[in-house]
């Protein structure tokens, strides 16, 4: 296709990263937003979104003309060749995607979207939604396609400049080709396939590593049980090329704007054509249930009760790299802790303010006064540098639960202090001396 004139419709994690990266691919492109104190921000360079690589791709948007940024769809899509679609689509009730958000866009568009014009979903959506916007544009001169990203927070500018695939679907094929065009520059191989196929990818994917993580976080609580480290082994499946190496990681659980969001709505669907998919079922409620035993575990390392402690709290987002709370099981974490009676002082390099039932801190060591226990929750990499003698300086207990196995357990130990892994061997001071 050459350049050509995109509309990207939504500005947030999505929305704001496919236009800066088109845009540098040098295609035209004009974001839509309904907020319009974002959109004015935006058009001045300033963005909220923490994500490695964005600002700078929207400066040099901005300074080149290729991108740009206004209120509302429907002027907008006038002479677009492209209109990607990147809103909300939220957990609604049942687990089912909710599309509100969408229609609303189609209803606003659909007199003013040029013949010919593809209509692109690239927010995450069920399984039938490009039949059902065809049915809610009543054009037939419009094709509609399915391209879903898949795009990590905190290295989503280098995933959609790096992809491993191009998905593109849709029952028009000449339509497909020419939305996988816009990608050519990337040089990544393209699945062009039927809408539904497309939209069943993106759901898929996501679920099949959301019960990777659920796999593992279940064979670390194993380990534990039975005297086994699992570092050792999930390094030792790790180098079986059918498993890879990558959500190998135990942790406090899975959550973020995706996964949660996308394995509630693939067994809603799944439900609604006759299907017990009891295996995601079963990943989910274990994701759950692994939340418990952090808590259960913290309860543990400070005297088997939580009531009447001090707990300090290192990373409150769920996943480095990014400031996004959504599904946090760090909160979630948190949230427990202070029902049992603990109370909570919480430090996280990407957020500020006050959040319920704990207190934020704007340093680290300050989390550590007086407290019974320290918890790790989110992979920060500044957290593996922090010094802990001063730390076991300030505690009044010994207690470091490491819910990701981040830092250097010997550091803990020589700094006086017990450190408590995901399946691994309690390691305490005093049983070194």
């Amino acid at each position: 296709m050459g350049s050509a004139r995109i509309v990207v419709i939504g500005t947030g994690y999505v929305g704001l990263t496919t236009g800066a990266c088109l845009a540098g691919l040098g295609h035209q492109v004009t974001c839509v937003d309904v907020d319009r104190v974002k959109v004015a921000r935006l058009a001045a360079g300033q963005v909220d979104i923490l994500e490695p690589g964005l600002e700078e791709l929207v400066s040099r948007g901005l300074s080149s003309r290729r991108l740009n940024f206004v209120v509302g769809s429907r002027e907008a899509v006038a002479d677009a060749q492209a209109v990607f679609l990147c809103v909300p689509t939220p957990m609604g009730a049942g687990g089912a995607a909710d599309l509100r958000a969408v229609e609303a866009v189609i209803e606003e568009i659909s007199g003013t979207v040029p013949a010919g014009c593809a209509v692109i979903t690239k927010s995450t959506v069920p399984v039938g939604t490009a039949q059902r916007i065809r049915a809610l544009l009543g054009r037939g001169d419009v094709p509609v396609v399915a391209n879903p990203e898949f795009l990590r927070e905190g290295t989503a500018v280098s995933d959609f400049l790096n992809p491993d695939r191009i998905v593109v679907g849709s029952e028009d094929e000449l339509a497909a080709r020419r939305v996988a065009d816009l990608y050519a520059d990337l040089a990544a191989p393209s699945v062009v396939t039927d809408a539904a196929s497309a939209e069943l990818v993106k759901y898929a994917a996501n679920c099949f590593l959301a019960m990777k993580l659920s796999y593992v976080n279940a064979i670390a609580e194993l380990c534990e049980r039975l005297g086994a480290d699992i570092e050792s082994v999930t390094d030792g499946m790790g180098y079986d090329r059918r498993i890879g190496r990558a959500f190998l990681k135990p942790g406090p659980g899975w959550g973020g704007s995706c996964l949660p969001k996308d394995t509630h709505a693939l067994v809603q669907v799944a439900e609604s054509v006759g299907f017990d998919f009891s295996l995601l079922s079963s990943a989910i409620q274990e994701n759950i249930a692994q939340r418990d035993r952090i808590v259960a575990k913290i309860a543990g390392s400070v005297g088997g009760t939580l009531a009447g402690t001090r707990i300090g709290v290192l990373g409150l987002a769920f996943k480095a790299g990014t400031n996004d709370l959504r599904d946090s099981p760090a909160l979630s974490v948190t949230a427990m802790l202070a029902a049992h009676g603990a109370e909570v002082t919480a430090y996280d390099p990407a957020v500020d303010g006050d959040l319920p039932g704990m207190r934020i801190m704007d340093d680290p060591y300050q989390v550590a006064k007086g407290a019974d226990g320290i918890v790790v929750l989110t992979e920060w990499d500044e957290f593996r540098r922090l010094d802990w003698t001063y730390f076991a300086d300030l505690m009044h207990g010994d207690a470091v639960v490491d819910t990701r196995n981040l830092l250097d357990p010997q550091a803990i130990l020589n700094a006086g202090l017990c450190w408590l892994g995901l399946g691994r061997p309690r390691r305490h001071a005093r049983a070194t001396a």
